[in-house]
């Protein structure tokens, strides 16, 4: 074990319990439906707070990231209340937006372990008058924060730590005076696509806009960026991206919104991958028939490693074939640790490439990937800047998962091929998809329930 990967399990794999992973005694049959999408709906709620009236966003993702985020704009001043709605994942938000004479005050502000809290708040917490303490979760410490540091302080805005020194990371304090000026701003985004989206969320409401040019290596995750981009576009911001690592802003109002959440895509990817898993045929109705969400290269990926894949009025079906088939993958961003699981299950090599800034994510996921599948018998690999996979015959075992959603759902997807697979602290699911256990047995009975004869209903909550 290495890193922070071997650290985390240390912590705490005696701490949690652990989940027993249930083993596919028959090919999954399942239509499935997901909660909405985290980088939309946290988007959303970040200009809804923002904007020149009150907002809705329907079918929302509740989740633990959607509720830091929610807690986080009520601390600063917005007004965010559940409505009844038509999701089976929840209730509507309605969303009344900071008010510019709320007076000064000082607030806290828990991140978790939230890379869009930590990263998009600060920004809007600049436009408050008041001071903003953030901080979260004791590895959120260690996450990359030092761009957006950088730049609100570019910015003229006062960022110290709570003693008064230079931060690099979280804690930190934020002085807002209600106002920022912008205009054109320099910064290094080649740890995370998150510090773009943070500072073009809110850069309309600078005086001057914002003119954004990053210069270093290359952003990872533009997929992220283009949806920033398209849901600023969405509520009448003007922004010109024509010009490579550079994007530009104009200042003026954010418009009021209604808007309906996409299911996420991403955290479809770990049901979609049990079809292979068990060669079996998973659905997922609603797909989008366009999208910037980036689990949409579900249908590419999977085709790629041998299943049949097909998209039919809004149905995306995949159906696993008579093998898992290695392949090499460029930049697969946080679909990564389900590729991976797939990977270890295949029957010849994969490398996944373009993916360094995983180290910095909820845990340094290439060394915890590396090390949970090794710890099963695979062979696994760190590269400069991500991962080669080799087959080899798993055997049972604790996957742990350093309090990383993706990393709890790779273990689910392994422990499906795999019998006697347990998984640690399987609850930390909760970050993007909660009830997830539920949801996972639920999608395997409903298999059972189709091969007898009776016709599997949506997997969802039930209440």
């Amino acid at each position: 074990m290495t890193g922070s990967a071997a650290t985390a399990t240390q912590e705490s794999s005696e701490a949690v319990p652990h989940w027993p992973a249930p083993f596919a005694t028959r090919p999954v049959n399942a239509t499935i439906t997901v909660p909405g999408s985290k980088s939309l709906t946290n988007r959303f709620l970040v200009l809804a707070a923002l904007a020149d009236g009150p907002s809705r966003l329907r079918a929302p993702l509740h989740s633990r990231d959607s509720a830091l985020m929610i807690e986080a704009l009520r601390q600063l001043g917005a007004t965010i209340t559940e409505v009844p709605g038509d999701s089976a994942f929840g209730p509507d938000l309605e969303v009344t937006p900071l008010s510019q004479q709320t007076p000064s005050s000082r607030t806290r502000i828990d991140c978790g372990l939230a890379g869009t809290v930590m990263r998009f708040v600060p920004p809007l917490a600049a436009l408050r008058n008041g001071t903003s303490v953030f901080d979260g979760d004791p590895h959120a410490r260690k996450r990359p924060m030092g761009t957006i540091i950088e730049a609100l302080k570019a910015l003229g805005v006062a960022v110290a730590t709570e003693d008064g020194g230079t931060p690099a990371s979280l804690p930190f304090t934020v002085k807002g005076t209600g106002e920022v000026r912008g205009g054109h701003l320099v910064i290094d985004a080649s740890a995370s696509s998150q510090f773009v989206s943070a500072l073009l969320l809110v850069g309309a409401r600078f005086t001057e806009g914002l003119h954004l040019e990053h210069v270093g290596k290359p952003v990872p995750s533009l997929d992220h960026i283009n949806m920033t981009v398209a849901v600023l576009r969405g509520v009448g911001v003007s922004v010109d991206d024509s010009v490579p690592n550079h994007w530009v802003v104009a200042p003026g109002p954010i418009r009021a919104f209604d808007q309906r959440i996409e299911q996420d895509l991403s955290n479809a990817g770990p049901f979609l991958a049990a079809a292979l898993a068990s060669g079996g045929t998973v659905r997922i109705p609603d797909w989008p028939a366009g999208t910037t969400q980036v689990g949409d290269l579900w249908r590419s990926i999977l085709a790629d490693m041998g299943a049949e894949v097909s998209l039919a009025d809004g149905i995306l079906t995949v159906t696993g074939g008579p093998e898992i088939k290695g392949a090499d993958f460029d930049e697969t961003s946080e679909l990564a640790p389900t590729v991976a699981a797939l990977c270890a299950l295949a029957t010849g090599p994969s490398r996944l490439t373009g993916i360094a800034h995983l180290r910095g994510h909820e845990t340094d996921r290439l060394a915890a990937l590396v090390t949970e599948i090794n710890r099963l018998g695979g062979d696994a690999e760190e590269t400069s800047d991500g991962l080669v996979i080799r087959p080899a015959k798993l055997h049972a075992g604790v996957v742990h998962s350093y309090a990383d959603h993706r990393m709890a759902t790779a273990g689910a997807i392994l422990g499906l091929a795999v019998e006697g697979i347990q998984v640690q602290d399987i609850a930390t699911t909760a970050k993007t998809m909660p009830d997830f256990p539920r949801l996972w047995a639920d999608m395997l009975a409903q298999g059972q329930a189709s091969e007898n004869g009776a016709e599997g209903s949506d997997v969802g909550p039930q209440h």
